[in-house]
């Protein structure tokens, strides 16, 4: 299958995403319009339909990990849309960085509970889902018909400056309230360094949470420590997990569980699940070989959406069907159960002057790993210069015009396929 036949196709499949953006978007403009329903069941299907509508659309267009996805949810959410602050925004990112599941899923599901409490974080996280979801599967039935992956290096010549462009300009909006006094300073760049020297992203994070409290809160340390340990209840039931999906020989059980337990593990970028998949699934149970593992992680690269959704790709190789299905539930399972968990409590920590402090030292070191996200983007897209030029002109667009993120998204990819055909 040729490259600019998947380029075509992936277009096709998010131009449908976005159309039921429109759709839905319309529907709810439609039924708050009207004063016949102002009932509050009315509004919060309408509320729901938008949500459904919004998440569809970032789901179709953004690629690029979770950086990326955060940097168009802010956006969306923070700029166009002023459902958050910027401090509310970042809080929400700190409170992501601090659980284990997908970044972006939980984020989606913070934004959607927000909204719409339960049944809103339910419609976002799902809908945010699906765009990527499809492609993968799609791609599984090809691999495992043909034996091989379609290259689409076409789509992301001109899509991958336009990341880079959105992940900076995130990183300038959510920075004027973030650098507001030298501490923040100090802690980002001591994350900056971190990055740098190769340090665990979860030691970056908790080391500038703890560096907070002694720089923001340092009279309040002899109090309210356990306050912090609300963030992390999570890990207690993964050894449970391990125990049972080492104990079983059923495949698809030994599938749900194993992602369950990756899901319920990693922190920071998704492509962390990926070192889960090559000890358990490659060296431990040898279902996949080592370029089945290497196609994965191009599957999660050339579908939209959290790098997750890859999960149904492995699945489907390792069990068909069934196994799609179980590993995508395992691998995102976790992500509804902690927002489920953390989403009514942000406003009661945000209240704590010593959880202040730690989410203050965190944001600051999340922009650091967003910068460095970016520059390791830059390094690999920005190749000649028309790459430079799309980067520039998505900056100036983004900056001084306001642009939709989805406008700039199908301008870089229409211009890699045109790059491409003119070859």
């Amino acid at each position: 299958m040729s490259s600019h036949l998947v380029s075509l196709l992936e277009i096709v499949w998010s131009s449908l995403c976005v159309f039921c953006y429109t759709c839905l978007n319309r529907k709810h403009q439609a039924a708050s319009n009207m004063e016949t329903l102002h009932t509050p069941a009315q509004k919060k299907s309408a509320l729901l339909w938008q949500l459904a509508g919004i998440f569809l659309k970032i789901g179709a267009i953004t690629f690029g990990g979770p950086m990326a996805l955060i940097a168009v949810m802010e956006q969306e959410f923070v700029r166009k849309r002023q459902w958050l602050t910027q401090d509310q925004y970042m809080d929400f990112i700190a409170a992501t960085n601090l659980v284990p599941g997908p970044n972006a899923c939980e984020m989606a599901g913070l934004v959607g509970f927000h909204r719409a409490r339960y049944a809103g974080l339910v419609v976002a996280e799902l809908s945010f889902i699906i765009p990527s979801l499809v492609p993968s599967l799609i791609l599984a039935v090809i691999y495992m018909r043909f034996g091989t992956l379609p290259q689409v290096s076409a789509i992301f010549y001109g899509i991958n400056p336009v990341i880079v462009a959105l992940i900076l300009h995130a990183i300038f909006r959510l920075g004027k309230n973030t650098f507001t006094n030298y501490a923040a300073v100090v802690i980002f760049g001591l994350a900056a360094l971190g990055t740098i020297l190769g340090a665990s992203q979860v030691m970056i994070i908790l080391a500038a949470g703890i560096l907070g409290m002694l720089l923001y809160a340092l009279p309040l340390l002899g109090g309210r420590k356990a306050g912090l340990l609300a963030f992390i209840p999570f890990m207690n039931f993964t050894p449970f997990l391990k125990l049972v999906s080492d104990s079983t020989e059923n495949i698809l059980l030994k599938l749900f569980l194993l992602f369950l337990k990756t899901g319920s593990l990693i922190f920071g970028s998704g492509l962390v699940l990926f070192a889960f998949i090559q000890e358990d699934i490659v060296e431990k149970l040898g279902w996949l070989s080592q370029q089945q593992l290497i196609d994965a992680i191009a599957v999660g690269q050339m579908t939209p959406g959290p790098v997750s959704s890859s999960a149904a790709f492995i699945g489907y190789v390792v069990a068909g069907w069934p196994g799609a299905i179980l590993s995508t539930i395992g691998i995102f399972l976790p992500s509804f159960i902690i927002v489920a968990v953390i989403a009514p409590i942000i406003p009661r920590l945000q209240r704590s002057q010593l959880l202040k402090a730690f989410l203050k030292g965190v944001n600051a070191a999340v922009l650091a790993l967003m910068l460095s996200v970016a520059l390791t983007i830059a390094k690999s897209s920005v190749v000649d210069i028309w790459t430079l030029l799309v980067l520039i002109f998505s900056l100036i667009c983004l900056i001084l015009w306001k642009v939709d993120s989805f406008w700039l998204v199908f301008g870089g990819a229409a211009i890699g396929v045109i790059q491409f055909l003119l070859r």
